[in-house]
């Protein structure tokens, strides 16, 4: 059977253009709520260069290894804490070698934009000005556990302790003195920069602060574990870095 030129020439060309490119890869993230900002938009570059799609869950890092345990899929998991990693580690429930530190963060005391508060120190959140102050739970989200670690450390814990309004996650602090239902919260500096609403009355120096340290891993059961190695390696990059800085994280990276 004779073909044609013009059937010669198509066929020429599909068969140059090879095998068609594979469908892009859903990569699901659950992550730490500290981390909601920073991560949409690192995730929005990474897209555009790589066509996978990032679908994220963002809640207190107790929650999502919670869920996780439960056998909710997740193809990575960023913490706020390396004990909620240790957790899902311990139950052999991620690949160990891809686990990295990539972020710290420090406290910071916050009180509304327009509120007369004046805090110079830990001591004055006894003030009796502050009847409800803000936590994510202390009892298991990383943020409140790292704000109550502290405030054991000032031998504050005992007299504040009445006055805790413990809430779902850090965010959940911030809302609090946001919509007046506390007079002030112990939050992340990152969660701080994002609200007009509230002002830093006091930050805790990094020295004198908890160690905190926000942890990233591959599932060992992911269900996309070549595209989740692929992002995993674009949040460790630089250029990922740049954009931690700059919503105030501290990366170890030169400042960009």
């Amino acid at each position: 059977m004779r073909i044609s030129c013009g059937l010669q020439f198509l066929l020429c060309l599909f068969l140059g253009a090879g095998a068609p490119p594979a469908p892009a890869a859903s990569v699901t993230v659950f992550a730490a709520a500290s981390l909601t900002d920073s991560l949409a938009r690192i995730a929005a570059l990474y897209e555009r260069q790589s066509h996978d799609k990032i679908v994220f869950n963002f809640a207190a890092s107790s929650l999502l290894a919670r869920q996780i345990e439960e056998g909710a899929p997740a193809d990575i998991f960023f913490s706020a804490d390396e004990a909620q990693m240790d957790r899902l580690q311990n139950k052999g429930l991620i690949l160990p070698k891809t686990r990295h530190s990539r972020l710290s963060n420090t406290l910071v005391i916050i009180v509304a934009a327009d509120s007369p508060l004046s805090i110079s120190s830990p001591q004055d959140l006894a003030q009796p000005a502050i009847t409800r102050l803000a936590l994510a739970d202390p009892n298991a989200v990383p943020a409140g556990v790292y704000a109550r670690g502290f405030l054991r450390k000032e031998n504050l814990w005992d007299a504040l302790q009445p006055r805790i309004v413990p809430t779902a996650n850090v965010r959940g602090a911030l809302a609090a003195v946001e919509s007046g239902n506390a007079e002030a919260a112990i939050v992340y500096k990152t969660d701080a920069a994002i609200s007009k609403r509230v002002k830093v009355a006091w930050e805790v120096p990094r020295a004198d602060g908890p160690p905190i340290s926000y942890p990233m891993a591959v599932m060992k059961e992911a269900p996309e574990p070549a595209a989740a190695k692929r992002f995993l390696d674009y949040l460790a990059s630089p250029a990922a870095g740049k954009v931690f800085a700059q919503f105030g994280f501290i990366t170890g990276e030169p400042a960009p």
